[in-house]
């Protein structure tokens, strides 16, 4: 790992350890907005008043992609399955680790955790079929 990488992304990074922990959180405006850290205003409605709020601990797969050629920093990860999926008030994207690519359907229960790339070793979020 070069120095550069290690120099932590402050919000972002807190938010991937408390995923790791098993106390995911996002924030909430007071209009019932969800989004994920780090942001000091909802990206909906321009609130500033934001809280946090527990993660579920599912969600459903909304859309997908398989990237078959992938992008020097996840050239070793390919294919892969990258996903978004709607955990109620907020929604999250990550890649989907455990499934066949060809077996991922739309509205698949799917949980989240903290894992790395194969390519790079850096921390991303996954999901996994629940």
């Amino acid at each position: 790992m070069t120095e550069s990488e290690d120099v932590r992304n402050e919000g972002f990074d807190d938010a991937l350890d408390a995923v790791a922990e098993g106390e995911g959180y996002y924030l909430e405006c007071s209009n019932g907005h969800g989004s994920l850290p780090p942001r000091r205003v909802c990206p909906d409605c321009g609130d500033t008043e934001l809280t946090e709020q527990r993660l579920p601990a599912s969600g459903e797969i909304d859309t997908y992609t398989v990237t078959h050629v992938a992008t020097p920093n996840f050239a070793d990860d390919a294919p892969y399955v990258v996903a978004i999926a709607d955990f109620g008030p907020v929604r999250l994207t990550g890649q989907l680790r455990g499934v066949d690519p060809d077996a991922v359907e739309t509205g698949q229960v799917v949980g989240v955790d903290v894992a790395t790339t194969e390519t790079t070793g850096e921390r991303l979020l996954v999901f996994e079929r629940r």
